[in-house]
Formats: C-alpha cells, sequence, structure tokens
C-alpha cells in the first residue's frame, strides 16, 4: 500500500496539505506523463516536452519499501527533487506505489534467478513489467495516451510499426535495457533525450536553473543501492558454504554460496598464493563447487558461442538465416560481430567472430543491425571451444 507521501492527488505536494495547485497549460499535443526519477535526465525530458507543446504530468514511482527507514534507501530524497523540479517547471505531479509489482514480477523472479546459479538484469524486466506496462496503464487511468521516460534511445516508425534504435550518445545508450518492450509499450513512448548528448542535457538543466543540474547519476542496481552486493544478497539468499576448486579438481578455497559469485568475476574469492589473479570460471550446481581459473583472459573464459531463450524479437522474428548482426552480452559492451541460428523452439545460437570473455547465463544478450535493436533475449548456455552446442 502507498506510504503516507505517496498520494494519487493531482497536487504539487501531497505531503504538504494546501500546497500550491501548480499550473496547467493546455498544449496543443495532448498529455504525456514523464516518469520523474529525480535525477537530470528525466527532468530535462519533461522540459523538452513542456517546450515541444505537450501537456506534462510528472509521475514519481515508488518500486521498493524494504528499507524505507534505513540510509541506503534514496526514495524519499528522490521524492523531494521530483517535487521540486515540478515546482520549477510548473508542472503537476503524481505519485504512485507499484512496490507489489515490483516485488512480484521483477525481485522475486531476481532471487529465483541467482539461486539458481544464474546472473540475472532486473533492469530488463523492471522496465518490460513496470516501467512500461504499469506506468503505461497508470497514465492512461490519468488521461493521456503517452509515456515518457529519460532512457538515451530513440524510436522510428515505418510502415505502422516502431523500431527501436540506440541513442546518439554511445556513451550513455540504454537500448539494451529496452529489447524486451513489444509494439504497444513503443507505440506509446517517448524519448525527448535519445537525440541529445548527456553533457548538452546537463547544460541545459543548468542554464534553466534545475535543482538536480549537477546531481549525480543513480548507478547500479535500484533496491541495493550503495551497500555491498554480497550484503543485500545475504539478507534473502542465506549462506551455503563449498569448495572452490581449480580446473583440477584441487580445493583452492572455499566459497560462502554459489550466488554470491558470477562468471568472470576476480574479487572475493579469497585465494591467496603466487602467479596471477583467480576468476570464476563455472559453478557446478549439483556438487555446490565453485571453479576458478588464473589469468583475466584464460581459455575456459573465452567463449565462441552461446544459446540464448526466452527470445523477443522488436519487429518479428527476422528473414534470412543465418543472421549477420551484431550482438552485446552486457551493458556498455562493444557491439560484437557474430552470426545468429534460428532453433526450431525458438531459441537462437549466436556465434561470435572472436570469442567473448565471460557472457553469463542470466544476462541478457541484445542483436543489433548497426543502430537498430532487432531483438534480445537470456543467456541460457555458454559454449567451449572443446564443446558442441546442442
Amino acid at each position: 500500500m502507498p506510504g503516507p507521501c505517496f498520494s494519487n492527488q493531482l497536487t504539487d505536494d501531497p505531503c504538504r496539505p494546501g500546497g500550491r495547485q501548480p499550473r496547467i497549460s493546455m498544449k496543443t499535443h495532448g498529455r504525456v506523463v514523464v516518469g520523474l526519477s529525480g535525477g537530470v535526465d528525466s527532468a530535462v525530458a519533461a522540459w523538452q516536452l513542456q517546450n515541444e507543446g505537450w501537456e506534462v504530468v510528472g509521475l514519481f514511482m515508488k518500486n521498493w519499501e524494504e528499507d524505507d527507514d534505513e540510509e541506503y534507501c534514496a526514495a524519499r530524497e528522490d521524492l523531494a527533487m521530483a517535487r521540486d523540479v515540478c515546482e520549477k517547471l510548473e508542472i503537476p505531479l503524481r505519485t504512485v506505489n507499484f512496490s507489489h509489482e515490483y516485488w512480484e514480477r521483477v525481485f522475486s523472479i531476481f532471487l529465483r534467478e541467482y539461486q539458481a546459479g544464474r546472473t540475472p538484469n532486473p533492469d530488463v524486466l523492471c522496465n518490460r513489467e513496470i516501467k512500461f506496462r504499469e506506468f503505461l496503464e497508470y497514465a492512461g487511468r490519468l488521461g493521456a495516451k503517452q509515456i515518457a521516460t529519460g532512457h538515451y534511445a530513440r524510436i522510428s516508425q515505418e510502415a505502422g510499426r516502431c523500431h527501436l534504435l540506440k541513442g546518439v550518445d554511445q556513451d550513455k545508450d540504454q537500448s539494451y535495457f529496452l529489447y524486451a518492450l513489444n509494439q504497444s509499450a513503443l507505440q506509446a513512448s517517448l524519448f525527448p533525450l535519445g537525440d541529445f548528448h548527456k553533457s548538452r542535457v546537463r547544460e541545459q538543466a543548468a542554464t534553466l536553473g534545475l535543482p538536480n543540474a549537477a546531481r549525480k547519476d543513480s548507478t547500479g542496481i535500484c533496491f541495493i543501492g550503495e551497500r555491498r552486493f554480497a550484503d543485500f544478497l545475504a539478507r534473502y539468499l542465506p549462506p551455503a558454504p563449498g569448495e572452490i576448486h581449480n580446473l583440477d579438481g584441487e580445493i583452492v578455497g572455499e566459497h560462502q554460496g554459489l550466488w554470491f559469485y558470477t562468471l568472470g568475476q576476480r574479487h572475493g574469492l579469497a585465494i591467496g598464493g603466487a602467479g596471477e589473479a583467480w576468476y570464476v570460471a563455472s559453478k557446478n550446481m549439483g556438487e555446490n563447487v565453485l571453479i576458478v581459473v588464473q589469468g583475466h583472459d584464460h581459455p575456459a573464459l573465452m567463449k565462441p558461442s552461446v544459446v540464448v531463450q526466452a527470445v523477443h524479437w522488436i519487429n518479428g522474428v527476422p528473414n534470412g538465416w543465418p543472421l549477420k548482426c551484431q550482438a552485446k552480452a552486457r551493458y556498455r559492451q562493444i557491439d560484437q560481430p557474430c552470426s545468429v541460428q534460428l532453433k526450431a523452439d525458438g531459441r537462437v545460437e549466436v556465434l561470435f567472430e572472436q570469442p567473448q570473455r565471460a557472457p553469463t547465463p542470466g544476462q541478457s544478450l541484445v542483436l543489433y543491425d548497426a543502430d537498430q535493436v532487432l531483438g534480445g533475449g537470456i543467456i541460457e548456455h555458454t559454449f567451449s571451444e572443446s564443446t558442441t552446442p546442442g
């Protein structure tokens, strides 16, 4: 249930009774609801749409409640900043609590995937299930047919279909996290910052005198905040100690639970001795054994191909197989040339031109044709040079 500061009343401050009612200007484009996070990107996105002639309504979404009384939770600070932005822009602010939906459709899956030894990406799920589903439905109840966010991505239309494109600022491009959006969500979405570089957004915010013009960008997973990841995960998944082996089966250490480690990880292994640093190469879930190797680019970490499941295509399954395109197996990775083969069950096998370091089951792999997002899915299996994809 929404807390006392999360009212659905159309006022600029539901926590201050009698607060000034913001000015609402009827514009030419109609009403758009902008997701305001308290950060500079969504604030400038709201201003940009207002400047283009939209009637802008701000919406602050609260998606997490577990830490309301702890220092890690920034929801109150974020809400206060969103409120200040709306006062500056003279637009109304709504607040809504999606924490139950987030727990059921994002966080519970996040925990289940970690417990199975995989490394999920909750931001992809949050976008599909919350920001472009629940948010979109809520905006409809406010009389808006369009929603907008501060994502660095673009949408183009051709023959009534939407195409998802990378943002112009390649350093900030967030199309990787949006590959799971369907046509209905894309048709209703606006990304006002897609044609801008982050430096220009900061400059515009400063020129406008926005209160968050110099606010630090949020990083990492939203519900974890600044705390150590292992400490957070241990609150929900109990320790399950086991042995750490090298490739020869020799015991070289002890782990505290396979879900605390991801492929390619170096830190937290606590393995001493001479030689190069140790890295996680694989997990034996049946035996509760963590397998490690020495050297950042050890051959056991390099994978020439992966199989991807739960594949979503932005504009339907492409024609012409094998498909020649580019792939990202993690956010901010440089596009990797690859060949993609469609399997009978809808999964795809991705064969990279160059072996990739530690692509990780549970993570998203996104396929591109230059700047256009073709689709993506979840890495199910990886294969080394000595194994044959199945």
